[in-house]
Order: structure tokens, then C-alpha cells, then sequence
């Protein structure tokens, strides 16, 4: 009687076996999947590998191999019979294996951004990449000599005269005029190809395609208007207030160029306290190596392949690329010993290091994060490090005096930093999304009716100049922006979590997460090792209980 038991035990879980298997249209998709993962991957590698080197050099050719690559790995996407099979597959309601169901939805929003015609696409990869290298060689000047980034942007922090000031911030806003047609013309490019899918705009097609709802997405931005208007608008009075004082002039005639950067998206110096003085002696690659591995996410590895350090026709800014999806990750940077590219080499490595510890057995297709605002979490979540007196005490070695004295400024910053970040986004959300729905309307009057509305800042008399274009963002990195705000949602959503269910500590005070292993530990597990194996949602909902909530954000810095 046992045996005739073990004997049917035996045969249902043969049954049970067997009746998992996949089906026809699965065995189908799981081949297709296959062949795709092999067009593209060589493919893929190589054009990233040849945008890093174009980003390094600056040179012609390296960006004319870039495009091409890029046109060719756009290609592999733009196939109109792997589009219409993954269409029908879709449609099917056969997928029910969770992985390929997973991997058929990512291909599917993939493949469905590049269904244009090759002419259009080729006209869109060669017109961006021309833009690309304009930005990356394009040198502001003042006084008729050539500048460097970092140079503005030390006249802007650290400049009295407002002669000065005014003339860094024209030589900032000097790139615009250069790339402001082609942008324009880029913008109607993409809205070509996004109509001819049945979108009414390219700003739709990229929220839908990358599983944002619009309609929610415009309700927690209007939220957040109203949530941020006075505190944001008590701040900008006491910020302006601060800056009349300190250049001595009626805050009526405060300006654009008053403020220290050139769009008002970080925190002006305006307190007795100034952060990068914390900085100017030490090494900040190696203050991020050394964090980095007292929580058990060493990044040495990274950073063998990266290149930090600043030089002639480089790009000018950071960035972090993973080349393969197999560990060769890098990040550009163009390092000074200062809070701000502090927080840049913490924040690169944030997105560097939730590419390194994707599952291996992550197919392929799911080697990536869950979403982009979810991996600019993890790097906002490690940047807001370079300004929190707790992290500072330890890595920098400050004792306890000193601590107490940046505690209550440098605190106020970051609340001042967020708040005024978040009103900035609005701007560039709400430009770009009123942007291609009308390329041809007056956008420079555009840009400046929302800057005055978002941010409080007037419009310089008679200026009548392509300030947006200026941004590289709108350019090259389109309909993105939103992802930076949701990013510091998810990490204030990650820095509650650690506090309360993981740190546990006895006061709610700011912690400074260093030396503690199972803060890499949390993140490895319950955020980088899933890549995209889920919806965004439901990867936060099981990393942190539940699903994005932007309370934690308000509450960190709003009230």
C-alpha cells in the first residue's frame, strides 16, 4: 500500500510537471527571445562602448561610429514583423509563464518606441548626435576667453560682483542659441514618429512605453505644486533676502544670475557655512571607495573603467553607462574636491552599483532596473550623503563640535535643496510636456512664464533668448526629468524603510548609514538583485511593504 502511494505521488507530480510546461505560443515567444537576445547584444555592446569613447574624446569620428552603431541597434528594434509578433503575443493572453510574460511586455514598449520608418529614424539618431557632440565640445566663454563648466560654476558660487555673475550666467545660457533649431527640429522629429503610432506626442509615448500614467503622474505634480508653494515660496524670500545682503544691492534688483548655478536647481550659499570647505582637502573618489565598501558594495571594480577627471573636449558632465549587462560598468565624471561632485561620485556609483548586482540568472531581456526613476532612487538615496552632518562626522573625521555646528545649516539645506529641486522639475516636466504638444509656439516666452511661475525668478528685462535649449536634458535626455522627482520620492520611501524596519535605531534622528553591511545587503536583495523582473510598482511595494508613496518625501522635506 506505501509503494502504490509513493507510485501515485509519484505520477501526479509528473502530471503537475508536465501540465506547467510551456505552451505552444510560449515555446514560440521563448524562441523569439532568443534570436533577439542574440541580434542584440553584440550590437548593443559596441555602441555603448562607442559612446563612451565619443564621450571622452570629444572627436568626429568617434561620434560618427556612436550614430552608427545607434542606428543599427535602433534598427533591430524598428522590425515591423518582431514588432507585430510581439503585438499579437500581447494580445494572445497565452503568455502565463511570469518571466517570458515579464520579457514580452518589456520588448513589446521597447520595440514600440522605435517603430518608425528607417529614414526618420536614421534623420533622428544622426540629428542627435550631432547635438550630442555640440554640447560635449561647446566651451562658454567671458571676456572673449574659453571656459570650462566648472569654471561657471565657480564664479556663480563664489563671485561678488554682479557684472560678473551676469556675465557667467549669459556665457552658461551661450550654448542655446548654437542647438536651439536642432532641438527644435529633433522635437518635431519625435512627434512624427510617436503620431504615426497613434500618440497625440512623443512626451505620450514616452510616459506610456515606460509604464508611467500620465494622468497620475500630472496629479502628484499638481499635488506637489500645491503642497510646495509656501514653504517653497518663504524660502525664495529668504533666499533673496540673504543675497541682496550679501551683494548689497535692493532684493528688487535680485536676478537669474544672483542665484549660485545656472537654473536655480540647487541651493544657493546664501548661510555661514560652506560645505565644500569640508571637501577641498580630500579625495572624494576615494571617500566614495571607502564608504561604498564599509557597507559591503565595494566599487572598485567600477571605477578600474571609468574616467573622473576633467579635460579638453570631454563631456562636461556625469554620467554612469553599463556597457554589457554582464559587470562592465563605468562612470564619467569631472571630479573637483567639492560637496557637489561629492554627491555626483555617490550618486553615479548608486547607479553603477544597482547594475553590478543584477541577479545572474536574470535573463538578459530583465538586466536592468525595475525602472529609471527607481535606479535614480538608489543614487539620490547615496548623494544626499555628501551633505548629512551624521556621514560627514564620520568620513570626514570631524569631531563632535564640529558636527553640532554644520547640523543645523546643513540640514536646512537639504530641506531647502529638495523643495527648491522639486519646483524645478515642475518646470522642465511641464515645459517639455507643453513642448511637443506645440514645437512652434514661442518657447523661449514658454520657458520663462513657467520659471516665473514654478520658481518665483523674473525674466530679465528684454531677454528674448533659447534659455531652455541650454539644457541639455530637453535635448538628448527627453521626457526624462519626471524620473529624477520620482527618484527622490522612492528614496526618501528607501531612507524610511532602512530607518524603521532595517537600522531600527533608538532616536529618529538623521542616520549616517555608514559601516553598517546590511545596508548594501537590503539594497542587494531587495532591490538590485530583481532588475526588471517586475513592474515598478511591485518591486517597491515588496522592497519596502508597499507601493510609491510621495508622503515620505513630504514629510522628510516639506513640513
Amino acid at each position: 500500500m506505501k509503494k502504490l502511494i509513493v507510485v501515485l505521488l509519484s505520477i501526479s507530480i509528473l502530471i503537475m510537471i508536465l501540465g506547467c510546461g510551456l505552451n505552444q505560443e510560449e515555446k514560440q515567444l521563448k524562441e523569439f527571445i532568443s534570436s533577439y537576445v542574440e541580434k542584440v547584444k553584440p550590437v548593443e555592446k559596441e555602441a555603448n562602448l562607442a559612446y563612451w569613447n565619443a564621450s571622452i574624446s570629444g572627436k568626429s569620428e568617434d561620434y560618427d561610429r556612436s550614430s552608427e552603431l545607434q542606428i543599427k541597434l535602433n534598427e533591430i528594434y524598428s522590425n515591423k514583423e518582431d514588432f507585430e509578433y510581439l503585438k499579437s503575443a500581447k494580445a494572445s493572453g497565452k503568455i502565463k509563464d511570469p518571466m517570458l510574460a515579464r520579457q514580452l511586455n518589456v520588448l513589446y514598449n521597447d520595440y514600440l518606441q522605435n517603430q518608425m520608418e528607417p529614414a526618420l529614424m536614421k534623420q533622428i539618431v544622426e540629428l542627435s548626435t550631432k547635438i550630442e557632440k555640440q554640447f560635449s565640445t561647446f566651451r562658454p566663454e567671458i571676456d572673449g576667453k574659453k571656459v570650462t563648466t566648472n569654471a561657471v560654476n565657480a564664479i556663480l558660487k563664489t563671485e561678488m560682483d554682479s557684472k560678473k555673475r551676469k556675465n557667467a550666467w549669459l556665457a552658461s545660457k551661450a550654448v542655446g542659441p548654437v542647438v536651439a533649431d536642432d532641438v527644435i527640429r529633433l522635437a518635431k522629429l519625435r512627434n512624427q514618429a510617436a503620431q504615426q503610432l497613434g500618440f497625440d506626442s512623443y512626451h505620450t509615448l514616452i510616459l506610456s512605453t515606460t509604464e508611467i500614467d500620465v494622468k497620475e503622474l500630472n496629479r502628484i505634480m499638481d499635488e506637489l505644486y500645491g503642497l510646495t508653494y509656501q514653504p517653497f515660496k518663504t524660502i525664495k524670500h529668504e533666499i533673496d533676502s540673504l543675497l541682496a545682503q550679501k551683494y548689497d544691492i535692493p532684493v528688487s534688483e535680485i536676478k537669474p544670475w544672483h542665484y549660485h548655478d545656472p537654473f536655480f536647481q540647487e541651493v544657493p550659499l546664501i548661510y555661514q557655512l560652506d560645505l565644500d570647505a569640508y571637501y577641498k582637502d580630500k579625495d572624494v573618489k576615494a571617500l566614495a571607495a571607502l564608504y561604498y565598501n564599509g557597507i559591503g558594495l565595494p566599487v572598485e571594480s567600477i571605477l578600474k573603467k571609468s574616467d573622473l577627471y576633467e579635460r579638453e573636449g570631454k563631456n562636461p558632465h556625469g554620467f554612469c553607462t553599463d556597457i554589457d549587462r554582464e559587470g562592465d560598468i563605468r562612470i564619467l565624471c569631472n571630479l573637483k574636491n567639492d560637496e557637489q561632485w561629492m554627491d555626483t561620485m555617490l550618486h553615479e556609483l548608486g547607479h553603477g552599483l544597482y547594475e553590478k548586482h543584477f541577479d545572474s540568472k536574470l535573463p538578459f531581456v530583465l538586466r536592468r532596473p525595475a525602472h529609471s526613476f527607481t535606479t535614480e532612487a538608489v543614487a539620490m538615496f547615496f548623494g544626499r550623503l555628501s551633505r548629512n552632518p551624521a556621514w560627514m562626522k564620520i568620513m570626514l573625521g570631524l569631531s563632535e563640535e564640529e558636527q553640532a555646528k554644520i547640523e543645523e545649516t546643513a540640514t536646512k539645506y537639504t530641506r531647502l535643496r529638495q523643495i527648491i529641486f522639486a519646483r524645478w522639475v515642475m518646470v522642465m516636466y511641464n515645459f517639455e510636456r507643453e513642448f511637443y504638444a506645440n514645437p512652434d509656439q514661442d518657447l523661449n516666452a514658454l520657458w520663462w512664464q513657467l520659471v516665473e511661475k514654478y520658481q518665483l525668478i523674473e525674466k530679465p528685462k528684454k531677454r528674448d533668448e533659447p534659455d531652455w535649449a541650454s539644457k541639455i536634458h530637453i535635448a538628448l535626455y527627453p521626457c526624462y526629468y519626471h524620473n529624477y522627482l520620482l527618484g527622490e520620492m522612492l528614496a526618501s520611501q528607501f531612507h524610511h524603510y532602512l530607518v524603521q524596519n532595517v537600522l531600527k535605531p533608538e532616536s529618529n534622528q538623521n542616520p549616517g548609514f555608514v559601516n553598517q553591511p546590511e545596508i548594501g545587503q537590503y539594497f542587494k536583495q531587495k532591490v538590485f538583485k530583481p532588475g526588471d523582473k517586475y513592474q515598478w510598482n511591485k518591486m517597491i511595494r515588496q522592497a519596502t511593504g508597499e507601493p510609491l508613496n510621495p508622503e515620505y518625501f513630504v514629510e522628510q522635506f516639506v513640513y
